[in-house]
């Protein structure tokens, strides 16, 4: 195997995924962290992954756990790699209310093992790291819109222990002159999205109500706004910040804010239909804090890296439901064939 060698935890995400087709595209070599499972959930980089035993494999999947620091140091012993990508996490917010320990053992002592672990297996000089922050730290915000200087507040125990990692990120950079990153992303979505996450449990439902598959979408807040992009473009941004000769930190999103009610009427309205008659309202998925408006500045991105999103927020509901419509008609043709 040539070319240089990337290690991603969380590679089974959304984000993980993306990054992996980016990266292999680009060459490299692709180690990435699961966690033990009895049921397979690669389905996103399944349509990557070729046997170790083949030649041209390139792709190599590695048990592994952020709440594990004695297998973390194992696998960078075994690995070496130039780039590490810290994507993995707990990342529902508003699970993290029901799961606070978890959610900052991984999160935020699973960073600080990781970055740890680098220091101790001699790779401090040698490797270097992206952190995935984000928007959800500056939470009661302080500035609009958010840039890489606006404070942060964060508003659940997800961002809290995200505040964390991105401070010892900082840290490690500046203690040991790691070349450490991070990127401060705006929330981004696609058609590989999580199915409990907003936009993509909004673009499943309405896709499944047009096909006569469900009948009802419940959702909490209507009224939070967000700084919507696509997750294809952002990991772009992860790679080009390790391509730097310094390292930093970045505000990546779009610039612009919508909020979850404008994004329903947007998916809705694609597939011409009323969403006031089948949309309703439960409490249970309201946060105990909410963080009502989120935009990002990512000026900076762009001057320095030459970074600007390309597809905005209606480009990205049609792909989301064009995707999610042909699931759907697929699901129903599988109901028909089997009923």
């Amino acid at each position: 195997m040539s070319g240089p060698r990337a290690l991603i935890t969380g590679i089974t995400g959304q984000d993980g995924s993306y990054l992996t087709d980016l990266l292999l595209e680009k060459g490299y070599e692709v180690h990435g962290i699961i966690r033990r499972s009895s049921s397979f959930n690669t389905e996103r980089i399944d349509h990557l992954y070729r046997e170790r035993q083949e030649e041209d494999a390139r792709l190599i999947l590695h048990h592994g756990d952020l709440a594990d620091g004695t297998n973390l140091a194992r696998l960078l012993n075994e690995t070496r790699p130039d780039e590490i990508y810290n994507l993995g996490a707990q990342s529902h917010v508003r699970v993290s209310f029901d799961q606070p320990e978890y959610t900052g053992d991984v999160v935020g002592l699973g960073t600080q093992r990781l970055l740890e672990t680098i220091r101790q297996t001699g790779l401090i000089d040698k490797v270097r790291y992206y952190q995935a922050s984000s928007s959800e730290m500056y939470g009661k915000v302080q500035a609009i819109p958010q840039s890489e200087g606006t404070p942060f507040w964060p508003r659940s125990p997800y961002a809290c222990a995200k505040v964390y990692g991105h401070w010892l990120t900082v840290n490690y950079r500046e203690s040991y002159g790691m070349h450490a990153s991070s990127g401060i992303l705006f929330n981004h979505e696609s058609p590989r999205r999580g199915e409990t996450f907003v936009t993509r449990k909004i673009t499943r439902a309405a896709t499944r109500i047009k096909t006569g598959l469900q009948d009802k979408l419940y959702l909490g807040n209507l009224d939070a706004k967000r700084d919507w992009g696509y997750a294809k473009e952002y990991v772009e941004m992860m790679w080009l910040m390790l391509q730097q000769e310094t390292p930093d930190d970045y505000v990546v999103a779009t610039g612009e804010t919508h909020s979850v009610r404008e994004f329903v009427e947007e998916v809705f309205g694609y597939l011409s239909l009323d969403w006031e008659a089948v949309v309703d309202y439960d409490a249970r998925y309201e946060r105990p804090a909410e963080v009502d408006m989120l935009v990002g500045d990512a000026s900076k991105a762009k001057a320095q890296l030459g970074w600007e999103p390309k597809v905005k927020f209606k480009d990205l509901v049609r792909i989301m439901v064009d995707a999610d419509l042909e699931l759907a008609e697929r699901e129903k043709k599988i109901a028909e064939a089997t009923g």
